[in-house]
């Protein structure tokens, strides 16, 4: 039996949050640099949880993914929160999806794909006023995302 790292990190779920995207994203590729890069914008979204509830602020926001030469989608999603006392939070998501190409080709025509064919995480940030929530900008989160037909379901988990 492996002896578990005394520092290794504890994790508590937190939230959902659950975005629908856009329809086709509008690609530049290959761009001037080389990068082919993928821009979808969300249209909306709801917050549910035990630590946080509220919704996506309508087209506040877009992933601008580089995909890689791989097939790896390298996530650079920005967009505004709305919690349900009214509080606006920025936040920014970074993170990666990849699978087999048959499984990335079924989700790009946005096809139902079993949550284990693939791989997608994400690492928020969040910029947010002084006062109940700041706590969102003082953690580190992990995202533990579902591509959905219509979106994306990402179940954060804070890092004690």
């Amino acid at each position: 039996m492996t002896e578990q790292h005394p520092f290794f990190p504890q994790m508590e779920y937190a939230f959902t949050i659950a975005i629908k995207l856009s329809g086709p994203p509008v690609r530049v590729q290959p761009s001037v640099t080389g990068q082919n890069r993928a821009i979808i914008h969300i249209t909306e979204g709801t917050i549910t949880g035990p630590m946080l509830q509220g919704r996506v602020v309508p087209m506040s926001g877009a992933d601008w993914a580089q995909i890689r030469p791989d097939g790896t989608l390298d996530f650079d999603a920005r967009y505004t929160l709305e919690l349900d006392d009214g509080t606006p939070v920025y936040m920014q998501n970074r993170g990666f999806r990849w699978g087999s190409p048959e499984v990335m080709a079924a989700q790009a025509r946005r096809e139902p794909v079993p949550f284990d064919a693939y791989y997608m995480r994400v690492t928020p940030r969040f910029e947010v006023a002084a006062g109940p929530h700041e706590w969102l900008a003082k953690h580190v989160f992990v995202g533990v995302a579902e591509k959905l037909p219509e979106g994306n379901a990402i179940h954060y988990f804070v890092v004690r």
